[in-house]
């Protein structure tokens, strides 16, 4: 009898780990990738661009620029209100960079001159 309760303990492992393997795929696949400002790219004006989408904490914003005239900074709400640089902020500036997403409130910004207040900047909320 007892060869029948560990065949059990057994199949119960298995299948325990089996829905624990469905579950993680199901969550990594669930990341997706946004290109902002669609075929635009990152540029003035994007910033009704996340209207009517629904972002998650994972997911990838890619943002395609010319490098040579505009660049991202992850900033804080004050920092996307009033067009400022917190201090420390991460500078992106290849003109194709991918930042994940982080649950909450996200907010980005173009630092060059008179680029954030012209509308180049975006706020998103990932659930």
């Amino acid at each position: 009898m007892s060869g029948g309760r560990g065949s059990a303990l057994v199949v119960g492992v298995v299948v325990v780990t089996v829905a624990l393997a469905v579950v993680f795929q199901c969550e990594v696949a669930e990341a997706a990738t946004y290109t902002v400002g669609d075929a635009g790219g990152w540029s003035f004006n994007v910033a009704t661009w996340p209207k009517g989408k629904r972002f998650r904490a994972g997911d990838t914003l890619v943002f395609n620029y010319n490098s040579g005239i505009h660049n991202v900074v992850a900033v804080n709400k004050a920092g996307y209100q009033g067009c400022t640089t917190p201090s420390g902020a991460k500078v992106y500036q290849t003109g194709n960079d991918q930042i994940k997403l982080r649950k909450g409130p996200n907010f980005f910004i173009c630092t060059i001159p008179g680029h954030c207040q012209a509308g180049m900047k975006i706020a998103v909320t990932a659930v």
